[in-house]
């Protein structure tokens, strides 16, 4: 717009931008957003200060300033004033980690520990190519490698399922052929076929009956070939599992349980949603059964009350009857994890799925379940948080986990003082805190790759 009075002004340059006011930028802004909002927000920040000064510098004192660092006994951390006892750490960290397992044998378990970080690794970064390839050696191929590493492999199996009524045995002796009981595969041959045959005439019945017996036939090779290799006599010395002990005791639990809970978690939401009566029934009996029991009973059960139910000469690893305990638990929570995730996806994506001609198998494997899963994460990794926290409660069947380990520690009365109770339960403290929030903040890294969380 043309001005024609001569008093009027017109810029012909903009006005350089002023610099914010320096209350709202920096530091002393976010304190004042973030602090110092609001008079609650005031008095909340100034009560949290006063908890740190009262509780950080007595800590730092007592676990660095006046801690021990070094000694051959208790002796060393004896005396007015003084903080944590660290050599008892020191002195005790094999015992943490390995339990029990003989000291010539540990390499077994720091190759397990290696090779589960490499394959574990590649597998939670995202952007890591060769992903299938990955996720079959982690969790097809690692675990009966660790298995062979970790028991010493040659299983000896000379029984499967026949042969625990005594059928197998009177009709081909004890014939042994290159260190493989033969009795052993006619059982296993035998009881696939008959395993095929009902799983053949169950699916006719539905007009499956080819593709359920393929299916277990399958299912029964893949068991098959994984009994052969654990069965093979690799000349490793046999470490029996009430040897194992520490955090090889945790993780193990821990990561058999998330592997196994979580795909049965899957299944079971599946056929509790299911619209055949027969599935939906066995999957809620399930779900609720293990749901309305407390973990400390499930323990006890498989422990101590299961091998009364078994044929006679039938006895489980103690330790396996534990892993099946705890992912049987953790499965039935995460069914309904999973299922609330399931219910949240709109009628519309199914409706579309089945407009594509999609299966039922397709539209849940390519569009519900991927969708159901994203939107539960935060939930299943609550779970998994949950299950690796709740692996010490195995010290009450006489499985002495990480936490059990240190308890046992405190017994050694060459390290009894008055701080050794204290700074041990402080180092476990930092070994779950750094496995617990490490799964929380993958979990976030995930979400916010996905884009699923709804944050504004």
């Amino acid at each position: 717009m043309t001005m024609s009075d001569s008093s009027s002004y017109i810029r012909t340059e903009m006005e350089a931008s002023r610099p914010p006011p320096g209350s709202q930028v920096g530091v002393i802004g976010w304190m004042r957003a973030n602090l110092f909002s609001s008079a609650l927000n005031t008095i909340l920040t100034v009560i949290g200060i006063a908890l740190v000064v009262w509780i950080v510098p007595p800590m730092v004192k007592f676990f660095f300033i006046d801690a021990v660092w070094k000694g051959q006994n208790r002796e060393a951390c004896l005396g007015p004033g003084v903080g944590a006892c660290w050599p008892f750490i020191q002195a005790k960290f094999g015992q943490f980690i390995y339990g029990f397992y003989p000291g010539s044998e540990r390499w077994r378990v720091n190759i397990v520990f290696a090779l589960g970080a490499l394959l574990l690794v590649p597998l939670l970064v995202l952007s890591w190519p060769g992903k299938r390839l990955n996720a079959i050696l982690f969790f097809a191929v690692y675990p009966v490698v660790a298995f062979i590493l970790l028991t010493g492999g040659n299983v000896n199996a000379n029984a499967f399922l026949l042969q625990r009524f005594g059928l197998i045995r009177p009709l081909t002796g004890d014939v042994m052929v290159m260190g493989v009981n033969l009795a052993f595969w006619a059982d296993y041959v035998l009881t696939t076929l008959i395993v095929m045959g009902v799983a053949s005439l169950i699916g006719s019945l539905v007009g499956a009956g080819k593709a359920t017996a393929q299916t277990v036939f399958w299912i029964f090779l893949a068991l098959g070939i994984v009994i052969f290799v654990c069965d093979i006599d690799f000349g490793l010395p046999y470490v029996e599992t009430r040897q194992w002990g520490g955090l090889l005791v945790t993780l193990v639990i821990a990561v058999t349980g998330i592997v196994t809970s979580l795909p049965l978690g899957i299944l079971l939401a599946l056929g509790r949603r299911s619209k055949m009566p027969i599935v939906r029934l066995l999957c809620v009996i399930f779900i609720e059964f293990w749901r309305g029991v407390p973990l400390i009973t499930v323990l006890f059960f498989a422990t101590y009350m299961l091998p009364l139910f078994l044929p006679a000469g039938t006895n489980p690893d103690g330790l396996l009857r534990a892993l099946v305990g705890v992912a049987l638990f953790s499965a039935a929570y995460l069914a309904e994890v999973v299922r609330g995730g399931l219910q949240a996806i709109p009628k519309g994506q199914y409706e579309g799925a089945m407009a594509m001609g999609l299966t039922w198998s397709q539209m849940m494997r390519l569009i519900v379940l991927p969708q159901a899963l994203t939107m539960v994460i935060p939930s299943i990794v609550n779970s998994f948080i949950s299950l690796f926290k709740d692996t010490t409660l195995v010290l009450i069947v006489a499985i002495f986990d990480f936490l059990g380990q240190l308890r046992a520690a405190f017994t050694d009365p060459n390290w009894a003082s008055p701080v050794t109770l204290y700074t041990g339960f402080a180092f476990a403290g930092v070994v779950y805190f750094f496995f617990c929030f490490g799964m929380s903040r993958y979990s976030l890294f995930v979400e916010r790759r996905l884009n699923t969380s709804h944050r504004h």
